[in-house]
């Protein structure tokens, strides 16, 4: 049964989401698709991964978000000899009290920049496996909480494959959304080259919120209303990719509850307090694409994940009614 939710904070939510994706948008310029799916991540208690070549501002956009919100933030950069307890944090002695001391990693940060996540070892990259999915880190027995909110917004070259690692499945299904910057069009490369080279955008931006408020705004999201019609047709799309004749996986359950998150977020930002059927096929290339695994036919004939969810939207059924 749909229950009522408090106006204000809808109001309030896409207020503060409209400053934080018009602080953004003076960094970077002509991806407002792209700054709508990271504050929906955001909302969505979701992290991020950002796949695309270089200099398309992969990491200034992880850094934007950093710096417009006023968070703690920890940039970590991957490299063949990071090691685990470099993110997680470690143990010391502590010759004056004689007990071990923890001392937290980089991943105690509301906003965890990774950059060129793919570079770490495969051992390394585990590490975030247990952060990313429970918000928690395990260090010599001991549980320790991260901050609230905590993303992860990690970025990834995929063309230059060398000195690289690829990522774990079990590791790209924790990340809620992969986005890819694309070049930008003519003009807001001009304007781009024009405000860039004279100064650094980031230097002058601003914090426009804070992470109390972000927290309360999550806690908004989760109480908007998804029917069981819609979380059916969810299921329905899922089901589908297990057992799509080009696909060798499938979505699995928390693609499924990700992208259902996602919906809800994208559906509080359209001033609604219900998810409609649209929301979930305006972000299920996003959240779906990443997570699958395209079948021997499928690579020979050029396929993509992407066209694949596509498909798979124009053949599942939508619910005629989803009150």
């Amino acid at each position: 049964m749909r229950q009522d939710r408090p106006v204000e904070s809808l109001a309030e939510l896409r207020d503060v989401a409209g400053k934080v994706h018009a602080a953004m948008s003076g960094v970077i310029q002509g991806k407002d698709e792209v700054l709508r799916t990271v504050v929906t991540v955001l909302l969505a208690e979701g992290h991020l991964l950002i796949e695309d070549v270089p200099g398309v501002g992969k990491t200034m956009l992880a850094r934007a978000l950093g710096r417009t919100v006023d968070c703690s933030v920890q940039r970590i950069q991957f490299t063949p000899d990071l090691l685990p307890s470099d993110i997680t944090g470690v143990s010391v002695f502590n010759q004056d009290t004689h007990h071990f001391e923890f001392r937290p990693g980089a991943v105690f940060a509301n906003v965890v920049v990774g950059d060129e996540i793919n570079r770490a070892s495969p051992k390394t990259q585990s590490a975030l496996l247990e952060a990313m999915a429970e918000s928690q880190v395990t260090v010599d027995g001991h549980t320790y909480r991260l901050e609230v909110p905590f993303m992860v917004m990690a970025t990834q070259n995929p063309i230059e494959m060398e000195g690289t690692y690829p990522l774990p499945e079990a590791q790209r299904d924790r990340f809620m959304a992969r986005i890819s910057m694309g070049y930008p069009d003519a003009a807001a490369e001009l304007e781009m080259i024009g405000a860039h080279s004279a100064s650094d955008p980031l230097a002058a931006l601003r914090p426009v919120t804070d992470a109390g408020t972000v927290a309360r705004l999550v806690m908004a999201v989760r109480g908007v209303y998804a029917s069981p019609a819609v979380l059916q047709y969810v299921v329905d799309l899922a089901a589908a990719s297990r057992r799509h004749s080009r696909l060798r996986l499938g979505c699995s359950p928390r693609a499924a509850l990700h992208l259902v998150r996602a919906a809800r977020a994208h559906a509080a930002l359209e001033g609604r307090d219900y998810v409609l059927p649209d929301d979930i096929q305006q972000l299920a290339v996003p959240v779906l694409a990443h997570r699958v695994i395209l079948s021997s036919d499928a690579q020979l004939a050029r396929d993509t994940p992407e066209s694949i969810i596509t498909d798979l939207l124009a053949e599942v059924a939508v619910p005629a009614a989803v009150g």
